[in-house]
């Protein structure tokens, strides 16, 4: 039988306004992992929070000493609080739950039971959802399309929480910068043949703090992460097109000189084919540059070197 520091489960808790959230939550969780005989240490991140949720927090932490909280220097949304929980996590694993209980401390019973059976990677996914058509059509879509551009396979439906073993953290926090992308993108990206456990995911309750606004930034950054495929495609569209153009090209001067100006029974048009046509390039030198530079832009935040995230040192944590 391991000891508990063989078996510690670090468990991240976002907090982001979660006032009337983390009493209820560390109730829940401390009383499931506690009969589950799961040794715990429970991460609580203030994202920047608005109301009261750091003193609650820091009630919770001086209550028990399995509780320990920390706070970011701004709001920095979940997925670099992922990367901020692996650099002071202190478990032999770890996992992240929500604050309002979406994905069931069962189901992170079920992650680390899995871990117990030798698994460095355990990934829950959503074999169903109920977020309302638009977000859950748009979310099968997205990861239709990342499964078929990345070079990374998603799980279907996409995941929201996964277990990861301590040498993936170490492998975290000591070989990947955390810019602009995300914990699940580079931990699927190890390989370790991850352990995929499917979960029916209930219905959010009240109003969804992950904005559609940080939704598309999210998928940008797991896109631009994972896929080289715009880059390619760049170069294909451009190969396709330049060699279009040179076929096309004695096509029009034989148009122009054989066939009294007309093309297969159609006049040729003249200065407003021109305009089209420059139009239509200078539309497609526009688009290119632009996905050209999204990843120039990700290259220039690699090389500044500049951390993803900040916690604070005036924590106050009496459990450190």
């Amino acid at each position: 039988m391991q000891n508990d520091a063989n078996r510690l489960l670090s468990l991240l808790l976002p907090c982001f306004n979660s006032a009337q959230r983390l009493q209820p939550a560390y109730a829940a969780i401390s009383t499931e992992l506690d009969a589950a005989g799961i040794p715990f240490e429970l991460l609580i991140l203030d994202d920047g929070s608005q109301d009261n949720s750091w003193e609650i927090a820091r009630v919770l932490a001086e209550k028990d000493p399995r509780v320990r909280v920390f706070r970011m220097a701004r709001n920095v949304t979940p997925p670099y609080l992922q990367f901020a929980a692996f650099s002071v996590c202190r478990g032999a694993c770890i996992t992240w739950i929500p604050d309002d209980l979406q994905f069931p401390v069962s189901m992170v019973i079920a992650l680390y039971r899995k871990w117990e059976a030798g698994h460095k990677i355990v990934v829950s996914y959503r074999s169903s959802r109920n977020d309302g058509w638009l977000s859950d059509f748009f979310s099968r879509a997205y990861y239709k399309l990342m499964n078929s551009l990345s070079e990374i396979n998603f799980p279907p439906g996409g995941t929201d929480v996964y277990l990861a073993d301590r040498e993936i953290i170490d492998i975290m926090n000591t070989r990947i910068h955390p810019i602009h992308t995300s914990s699940v993108v580079e931990m699927l990206r190890l390989g370790f043949d991850p352990e995929f456990v499917p979960y029916n995911r209930p219905p959010r309750p009240g109003k969804s703090r992950w904005t559609w606004r940080k939704k598309v930034r999210h998928a940008k950054d797991t896109f631009f992460a994972s896929s080289a495929f715009p880059i390619r495609a760049i170069t294909n569209l451009g190969l396709s097109i330049s060699v279009i153009c040179l076929l096309a090209i004695p096509v029009l001067v034989y148009a122009r000189f054989f066939a009294h100006s007309r093309l297969f029974g159609f006049p040729v048009p003249g200065w407003t084919t021109i305009i089209a046509l420059v139009a239509f390039f200078n539309g497609l030198v526009l688009f290119c540059l632009g996905v050209v530079a999204e990843y120039i832009w990700r290259i220039y935040e690699e090389v500044k070197n500049r951390p993803g995230f900040i916690i604070r040192k005036d924590n106050d944590n009496p459990n450190g």
